[in-house]
């Protein structure tokens, strides 16, 4: 990888946040976090990331809460690729993703091999 690309993963589960950090940081990503979309907004007045992972369902801000404004509030920000991941599988629950503005989006559970493949594609790295 050229330049370290800089991932946002936001998400309230600890465990979550450790499992994609322990993925993405050996395959060349730095990795920050967000417990919630209300943490990753601020964020990411300072951190200039590459790409955001963000869980549905989470406290005081929810994913794609979090999307709908970030796509709307920042033209910089909003070209930034998000990939939604959630235990939810219904249709409408991707149609809702891609509707606030969603890349991609993974149910979980997410195997390494793929989390690592989707954030290289979405960051435009080759593996």
């Amino acid at each position: 990888m050229d330049a370290q690309k800089i991932v946002l993963v936001v998400d309230d589960a600890s465990l979550v946040r450790l499992y994609y950090r322990s993925a993405l940081e050996p395959a060349g990503f730095r990795v920050e976090e967000a417990l919630n979309g209300l943490e990753a907004l601020e964020k990411l007045l300072s951190i200039p990331a590459d790409l955001l992972i963000v869980d549905v369902n989470m406290p005081q801000m929810d994913g794609l809460t979090f999307l709908d404004i970030l796509r709307r509030k920042d033209r910089a920000l909003a070209s930034i690729p998000a990939l939604v991941t959630s235990t939810e599988s219904r249709e409408t629950d991707f149609e809702a993703a891609r509707a606030a503005g969603a890349n991609y989006y993974l149910v979980k559970p997410i195997d390494r091999e793929t989390l690592v493949e989707f954030a290289s594609m979405l960051c435009g790295v080759s593996r």
